[in-house]
């Protein structure tokens, strides 16, 4: 690092510029987020279901939406502003946990290394571009995230002194508190229980290493972490009879009726997108390299290719490093790949579920950084050393440029100016994201407040919806009016089953509901459907390819 100062500047001089591309990219965040939400995830569940809470005066079971049973840490906290109307500054407190896992990053390395590789790592993480597109969205990844490394580090400092109990303590808190923010967390405690054990084992500082007091750690870990996330877990109990529904449910409820898709990676892709076996056995360097935004093909996010090569080269003479770094290095490896794997053979593969891998690559990565800079610094001949100082800021300036181009990328995407300087107001800047919403607003300016809306194929995006609604296809059948329709008769049948739900009118996108009717209903069917239609169907609103349509009365 001494010889790269010399070359590129002193050390103050690179941390002014690290500490100054932080904040330009911190403030370009927040511009970026001063736009309202817009994202699927939070208009259908994120936001919405706080909002639903928010109306009903507390949290109550909400069986349509499967969304509704996942954990909610973080989700609660966006109750707080849109109690005040303020549906951007979710998008601040989801950004504020990826400011402070670089925090967390910036601590340990600067621990490690120095200052100015801590200040390297945070820039570095909160750049990569899927967390940029986290940072602007209404998720709850960063939370995760923030969790999760928390609670690796924190393991990590147990390691180093074992007699201490407080970190192990510190570690399963933020397991539980992971476990309580999304599903995934459960993987990261069914890792670090695994890890407390094993490398307590490994690398304890006690010569006569007794394994029943290893085990107990474990157990200890894994008993602090349920506790945390205990009210979810009773929650959905209390609701649904299994407490991590509606995952694994015909476990807690053998006679479930739940519909349950198939999770396997390799049968999914091979019909969803056509990939061949090597296809798919190459995602993991895939996924690096072929992200694309809105593409679940391409893993709906954006990664940096460097967060791959530069962790390789943390392990280059890896003799050379102090047993403290080497079993470090070792974990933070283990525990990347091992969460990998199990997000592999998922059926639906995304790069913002890997979120919480990126700080420990990012960790690696600058680990990565200071091994080629030693090498560059060892070569005896001056002209090939100052290549090679010069090579590695070529290699620095490429990796965080890539990450520059995709944050300049955002700014042509959200268009965040013309909403900040009013030459788009709110109804129109949404409208041109979200086909649906000048249909959204129709109902909340023109229907009446005891409305209930049926969506089909609306994405089940409910948050800017201000009457009662329903999704088509919820958790035990895979589409009401389907059941309704083959069940019918006639089209007056029809109109009471829809009735007896309590269902005023459908709202529905016209092209995706006619290919749906035309695979899914035999030709007679689609004549009753046709036929209902006509008899019981007043089209109010169609626009874009959305129509809402109240259901009427007999002779009406």
């Amino acid at each position: 690092m001494k010889q790269w100062e010399r070359k590129v500047g002193t050390g103050a001089s690179l941390k002014i510029l690290l500490a100054g591309l932080l904040l330009i990219l911190m403030v370009s965040v927040i511009l970026l987020s001063c736009v309202p939400p817009i994202s699927k995830d939070a208009l259908v569940h994120h936001l919405a279901v706080p909002k639903l809470y928010l109306e009903h005066g507390g949290m109550y079971e909400i069986p349509h939406c499967i969304h509704s049973y996942f954990p909610m840490n973080v989700d609660l906290m966006y109750i707080i502003p849109l109690y005040f109307g303020n549906d951007v500054i979710p998008k601040f407190v989801h950004f504020f946990f990826g400011l402070l896992t670089a925090w967390l990053l910036f601590d340990y390395v600067r621990r490690r290394m120095n200052t100015i590789y801590g200040l390297l790592g945070a820039l570095f993480f909160l750049s990569i571009p899927i967390i940029v597109k986290l940072s602007i969205t209404v998720y709850v990844d960063l939370g995760l995230t923030f969790f999760s490394t928390a609670s690796l580090l924190f393991l990590l400092k147990w390691l180093e002194n074992q007699s201490s109990q407080k970190y192990l303590i510190l570690s399963a808190v933020f397991c539980g508190l992971a476990m309580g923010t999304k599903y995934n967390g459960l993987i990261i405690c069914l890792l670090l229980t695994f890890f407390v054990p094993l490398f307590s084992l490994r690398y304890t500082q006690e010569r006569k290493a007794v394994l029943a007091k290893s085990i107990s750690n474990g157990f200890l870990f894994m008993m602090v972490a349920f506790i945390v996330f205990s009210p979810w877990m009773l929650r959905n109990f209390l609701w649904t009879h299994n407490p991590v529904f509606p995952m694994y449910d015909r476990i807690f409820n053998p006679e479930s009726t739940l519909i349950q898709k198939s999770q396997y990676l390799f049968e999914f892709r091979r019909y969803m997108y056509h990939e061949t076996w090597w296809h798919i056995a190459l995602i993991p360097l895939r996924i690096f390299f072929q992200g694309q935004d809105g593409n679940p093909q391409f893993f709906d996010g954006v990664l940096n290719p460097f967060l791959l090569l530069l962790p390789l080269c943390a392990f280059f003479r890896r003799r050379t490093d102090s047993p403290v770094i080497r079993r470090e290095k070792n974990i933070l490896f283990a525990f990347s790949l091992l969460f990998f794997a199990f997000a592999f053979f998922g059926r639906d593969l995304r790069i913002r579920y890997l979120s919480v891998i990126i700080p420990p690559l990012v960790i690696l990565s600058m680990y990565g950084i200071e091994k080629l800079l030693n090498l560059s610094a060892s070569i005896p001949c001056l002209i090939l050393r100052r290549v090679g100082l010069i090579g590695v800021t070529i290699l620095l300036s490429i990796a965080l440029g890539l990450n520059a181009r995709y944050v300049a990328s955002q700014y042509a995407y959200v268009a965040p100016f013309e909403y900040l300087q009013g030459s788009i107001g709110r109804d129109e800047y949404i409208a041109r994201y979200r086909s649906e919403y000048p249909a959204l607003m129709y109902v909340n300016t023109h229907l009446p407040q005891d409305s209930r809306i049926l969506f089909l194929f609306v994405g089940k995006r409910g948050y800017y919806c201000d009457r009662n609604y329903v999704f088509d296809m919820d958790l035990y059948r895979e589409s009401l009016l389907g059941d309704i329709v083959r069940g019918s008769k006639s089209p007056e049948t029809v109109q009471q089953g829809l009735k007896r739900l309590g269902i005023t009118h459908l709202l529905f996108n016209y092209d995706i509901f006619k290919d749906w009717a035309q695979t899914v209903f035999s030709d007679n069917e689609q004549q009753l459907l046709r036929d209902f239609f006509n008899t019981y169907g007043e089209v109010l609103f169609d626009e874009r390819g959305y129509g809402l349509v109240r259901v009427t009365d007999p002779f009406h």
